[in-house]
């Protein structure tokens, strides 16, 4: 007994006979150029690209804007007369600007051997 109705076997038909998958292929091609189209419109409303003369510039100089170098030295640390301790507020900063710059033995790691991962060493002068 066949409970389809004469519609619902002529839409059975039509699918199972490639004609539903061509149009539905259509309908996606279509909905597809229609977003590009649309793409291409909300493009050509936005501000154009700046020409290579409207780019910001560097400065003339080898620094970034905004980087500054400077010695630096550590900051003495004051001393106490062994009853009373400091407070981080009576601490100065780590360190303050200085005019030389540091000598060659300053600079050097002074014997310790960094070591690293993966050497086998502990990394403290082992």
């Amino acid at each position: 007994m066949n409970t389809l109705s004469a519609a619902q076997n002529l839409a059975a038909g039509v699918w199972q006979s490639g004609l539903g998958q061509f149009i539905a292929g259509l309908v996606i091609v279509a909905v597809l150029i229609a977003a590009v189209w649309l793409g291409f419109r909300v493009r050509d409303r936005e501000s154009k690209t700046p020409e290579p003369e409207e780019q910001p510039q560097r400065p003339e100089t080898d620094r970034l804007p905004g980087e500054m170098s400077e010695y630096r030295r550590p900051a003495e640390m004051p001393q106490t007369d062994g009853e009373h301790r400091l407070m981080p507020y009576q601490l100065k900063d780590g360190s303050e600007p200085s005019p030389e710059p540091p000598t060659e033995e300053k600079r050097k790691w002074g014997g310790i051997s960094s070591g690293g991962f993966g050497s086998g060493g502990t990394g403290h002068g082992d």
